[in-house]
């Protein structure tokens, strides 16, 4: 039996992306985009520029996002904005740039958007992006070195990195999801406490 590893490979990730993640932030709030449970100060999220909670914030335009280097133990809980700030820079839009030739991104140059629909038109765009390079992947392209543009990751195949980009997006998907949850069963449908 043959199997056909970039069908895999797109359907372990398509699955959960057009079955639970992107269905379950449709009609996401600007205030569920920004919402954390934990006080402003504990938080990481995408604000207006020169609001950051960081040492560093990243960024061009009106908003920014809060990081550090090495990031501070505990780390900060991060909003939803600041997820899909995360997954549209460092996971899918860094590499649909290094290796399918989508546009670049990096955390210093990107412009964030400040709110949901923004923020989900970027993440919509790059997941499309990542993911229609996958599909073009054979198994030769599976099995070469990513390079050295992944700095550990340089020797290992590009069927690991996408693994890693999937169990990226399900993880921080999954961790959306679950700040939805908590915001509706926290503040009611005026959006109050």
């Amino acid at each position: 039996m043959t199997i056909d590893w970039t069908h895999q490979l797109v359907e372990q990730l398509d699955f959960h992306w057009n079955g639970h993640l992107r269905p379950r932030l449709e009609g996401l709030t600007d205030d569920e985009y920004h919402f954390s449970p934990a006080p402003d100060e504990r938080t990481w999220d995408v604000r207006p520029r020169g609001t950051g909670r960081a040492g560093v914030q990243g960024g061009v335009g009106d908003v920014t996002i809060d990081f550090a280097h090495p990031e501070p133990r505990p780390a900060p809980l991060t909003t939803i904005a600041w997820r899909i700030g995360h997954l549209v820079v460092g996971v899918l839009g860094a590499r649909w740039h290094s290796h399918f030739g989508g546009p670049p991104h990096d955390y210093m140059t990107h412009r964030y958007a400040g709110d949901a629909a923004g923020g989900l038109a970027q993440l919509d765009r790059t997941y499309a992006g990542w993911m229609d390079g996958v599909r073009q992947l054979d198994p030769d392209g599976l099995a070469r070195p990513v390079g050295e543009s992944e700095g550990h990751w340089a020797e290992y195949p590009m069927a690991a990195l996408v693994l890693h980009i999937n169990r990226e997006v399900i993880h921080h998907g999954a961790e959306m999801c679950l700040l939805r949850d908590v915001y509706a069963h926290t503040h009611n449908s005026a959006g109050t406490p």
